[in-house]
């Protein structure tokens, strides 16, 4: 489950909140909408740590075009 993780946001993101996504390392990333964290019924989303550097390396050079 996810009870037990230590969720964290960019430190890019604002603090008003809302429209964040929160993730946490375990055997797989987990990620959530910040709007759900308080919700133990939170929905997530579990991908390995490969995909994740994926993503991330993606969304960088994305970011820069």
């Amino acid at each position: 489950m996810t009870a037990n993780l230590a969720w964290f946001k960019s430190s890019y993101s604002g603090a008003e909140g809302g429209q964040c996504l929160e993730v946490a390392y375990a055997a797989m990333v987990h990620i959530r909408d910040s709007k759900n964290a308080e919700s133990n019924s939170s929905t997530t989303l579990a991908i390995s740590a490969d995909s994740w550097t994926a993503f991330v390396n993606f969304a960088a050079k994305s970011a820069l075009q």
